[in-house]
C-alpha cells in the first residue's frame, strides 16, 4: 500500500475513493427506484421557474455550475479534477530536489486548479447530456408532450424521471409523477398532462399518440 500512496497524495486517493462511492450509491439508489442525483438537484435547485439561488453558497454554485449539469456530476468533475491536479503537482514536485510538497500546499494548489477546470468541463458537458430545463421554457410548454419513463415506475409516491423532446428538438429530463390511479413502468410512453413547481404529472400515452410521436418526443 505504501508503494501506491506516495507521500502527500493521500487526499487525492481519498477523492478518487469518494468518486467510486458516489457511483455505487447512485447505482443502488436507481435500483431501488430513486435517484440520489435527482434528490440533490431538488435540494440545490430553485423550486419555481425563474427563482434564483441566494447567499454565498448559491452564488458559488451558480458560478461553478455555469453549464447546469446535475449536482452529482458536478461533484464528480470537481473531485476528479482535484485528484488529477494533486497527483500532477506532487509528481512534478517529487521530480525536483525539494521532494513532495506538504499536504496543505498540494491540496491548496490542486483545489485552485480544479475549480476553473470544473466550471469549464461543466459548460462542455451541459451541451451533451440532457438536463432539467424547466426554467428555460414555461412549464405549460411541456403539457401535451409525449415521452418515455427513464427512471420509474411512476406512481403517486417519489417522483421519477421522464425524457421528452420539445418543439425545438431539445431533449429534457423532467421530474414526474403518475396521475392518480395510474402506475407507469420504466420504458413506457407517457403523456404530460399537468405540472407545477418543476414537477410534472403524466398518464400512459394513448396508442394513437404513441404511433404519431414515436421517435419525435423522446420516445
Amino acid at each position: 500500500m505504501g508503494t501506491i500512496v506516495q507521500p502527500g497524495t493521500a487526499a487525492f486517493w481519498l477523492a478518487l475513493l469518494v468518486i467510486a462511492g458516489l457511483g455505487i450509491v447512485e447505482l443502488v439508489s436507481m435500483l431501488l427506484g430513486a435517484s440520489v442525483s435527482s434528490l440533490l438537484d431538488d435540494g440545490f435547485s430553485p423550486h419555481t421557474p425563474g427563482e434564483s439561488h441566494s447567499g454565498l453558497l448559491g452564488s458559488w454554485m451558480s458560478w461553478l455550475n455555469a453549464g447546469g449539469v446535475p449536482v452529482l456530476v458536478l461533484a464528480v468533475i470537481l473531485l476528479a479534477a482535484f485528484a488529477v491536479a494533486g497527483f500532477v503537482i506532487q509528481a512534478i514536485s517529487s521530480a525536483t530536489i525539494i521532494g513532495p510538497m506538504p499536504d496543505y500546499a498540494a491540496i491548496t494548489g490542486a483545489l485552485a486548479a480544479a475549480i476553473p477546470v470544473t466550471r469549464w468541463a461543466s459548460r462542455g458537458l451541459a451541451k451533451i447530456i440532457p438536463r432539467d430545463e424547466t426554467s428555460v421554457l414555461h412549464q405549460s410548454d411541456f403539457i401535451g408532450l409525449v415521452g418515455t419513463v427513464t427512471l420509474g415506475p411512476l406512481d403517486q409516491g417519489n417522483p421519477g424521471t421522464v425524457r421528452v423532446k420539445d418543439r425545438y428538438d431539445n431533449i429534457h429530463s423532467l421530474r414526474a409523477k403518475a396521475a392518480v390511479g395510474y402506475t407507469i413502468a420504466t420504458g413506457e410512453h407517457i403523456l404530460i398532462v399537468d405540472g407545477s413547481e418543476g414537477l410534472f404529472e403524466a398518464i400512459p400515452a394513448p396508442a394513437e399518440l404513441n404511433l404519431s410521436n414515436n421517435g419525435q418526443n423522446g420516445g
